[in-house]
């Protein structure tokens, strides 16, 4: 269960919704429209076990989310998830990987303080002994096209 986040953690005026999560309830989520620009160069990685928790993250990924390593490992990937993101998005992204297929998008994700960044995720299963052990998800910079495309696209498929 994740906790819901706190005001003394979010930079700025913000808006406050409730996100029902796929297995693991609803969180209290506090965000702004504060945009943390992807740096030029950076590749964020991140690894979890089958039902989505954390178990790796690089520098990136701690640098851009502001959350510290210690406060994601053994939590659910989903502490990064948006309420502009469309359920769509995750069920595909779930029914694609626990498939044993690689899946390519593109995310907003919410930071600890209630801003948010876009990335061009790729999430590759990880196979051991036949079966998916978890999953490895690899973000780079997105291009301003396609940002602007799922801005777009992202609020018709709610």
């Amino acid at each position: 269960m994740l906790e819901d986040m706190k005001a003394e953690d979010i930079v700025g005026e913000y808006k406050e919704v409730t996100l029902d999560l796929y297995k693991l309830g609803s969180r209290k989520i506090l965000y702004t429209e504060i945009e943390t620009p992807y740096p030029d160069g950076k590749l964020i990685v991140s690894t979890t076990n089958v039902e989505g928790v954390i178990s790796h993250v690089n520098q990136a990924f701690i640098e851009m989310s502001g959350y510290a390593e210690e406060e994601v490992l053994g939590q659910p990937h989903s502490i990064l998830r948006h309420p502009d993101m469309p359920p769509a998005a995750f069920k595909d992204l779930w029914d694609t990987v626990t498939s044993g297929k690689k899946w390519q998008g593109i995310v907003k994700n919410l930071r600890k303080d209630g801003g948010y960044y876009w990335v061009k995720a790729t999430v590759i299963p990880n196979i051991r002994n036949g079966q998916v052990a978890g999953y490895t998800s690899v973000r780079r910079k997105p291009s301003a096209t396609v940002v602007d495309e799922s801005i777009k696209l992202y609020p018709t498929l709610f």
